[in-house]
């Protein structure tokens, strides 16, 4: 049965989740920095709240989609100065550290923090194809599936608050090095005078298919990388966050150490703003150059 959920940071991910709550009959109070995305949340039938402490006032659990370890400290902050518990759900994906940092701040304040990153992109978040890697407090993570199901086609309890920030970046290093590997099979296509169309239709059903080729192979083939589902200066800095976390680790990864500097070729190009389909340009450049 839905209930009602606070959302702060109505963004690509945010937005999306918001749409898909209400559409199944949640009660979504929202809050953004951006006037045009509350008033997003209002025409899709959500309430769009002045600041954080009405958003509390409002919901037992807050849903946090943020862009930035300030923007997460500074939430957790405002949220640690509401009165009342609640249940924080974080699904950002920020370092370890910047979520155990706001973990502190909100248990110490009496609120029970969730880190609950998510696995997908902004065009899966609109379709429901998210995976939840939930971590932290078993019980309250049990009475969240229910939200969960209604904007992630599957919600996973894999233990103590951090694995779901450790999940994601596994699950990460596998999306940047499949999407450059699906770019690279679309130029080696393209210089073999194949159809694209057809590249992406055979390839794509066959033993070298990945979610990253399904998603990014069609805008390759089509040269347009607008919408961006995921732009390449947000790619960078989850690259950047997973680079980090494993030098810590003592972990060489060299296939996505060998990806990185395409994704940062991009950014030289202008390509920020794209989608990290965009990749596909860079290296077709350098295959005609």
């Amino acid at each position: 049965m839905a209930g009602t959920v606070g959302i702060i940071g109505l963004g690509i991910m945010g937005g999306a989740i918001s749409k898909n709550l209400i559409e199944r009959g949640w009660h979504v109070f929202g809050t953004d920095l951006d006037p045009a995305k509350q008033a997003a949340l209002t025409a899709n039938g959500g309430t769009a709240c002045p600041d954080i402490a009405a958003v509390c006032e409002n919901a037992p659990v807050i849903l946090t989609s943020l862009p930035s370890p300030y923007a997460l400290a500074a939430v957790a902050a405002a949220i640690a100065a509401t009165t009342s518990p609640r249940i924080v759900v974080e699904t950002s994906t920020m370092a370890l550290s910047d979520k155990l940092a706001a973990h502190d701040v909100l248990a110490a304040a009496g609120h029970i923090a969730l880190d609950c990153t998510l696995s997908g992109t902004g065009a899966q978040a609109v379709n429901r194809d998210l995976v939840v890697y939930a971590s932290g407090d078993p019980s309250a993570i049990a009475a969240q599936m229910p939200l969960f199901a209604d904007f992630a086609r599957a919600a996973h309890d894999i233990g103590s608050y951090g694995n779901g920030t450790r999940m994601k970046f596994v699950a990460n290093l596998l999306v940047a090095i499949h999407n450059v590997a699906a770019a690279e099979a679309m130029v080696l296509a393209n210089a073999a005078g194949l159809d694209p169309d057809l590249v992406v239709q055979l390839a794509g059903a066959g033993a070298g298919a990945s979610r990253m080729f399904d998603m990014r192979a069609p805008m390759m083939a089509a040269r347009s990388y607008t919408p961006a589902t995921m732009r390449v200066s947000t790619w960078q800095k989850d690259m950047d966050i997973i680079g980090t976390f494993a030098r810590d680790l003592g972990v060489t990864l060299p296939l996505f150490e060998a990806s990185a500097p395409i994704y940062t070729a991009a950014m030289q190009a202008g390509l920020g703003d794209q989608d990290t389909a965009a990749v596909f340009a860079v290296l077709d450049q350098h295959h005609k150059s």
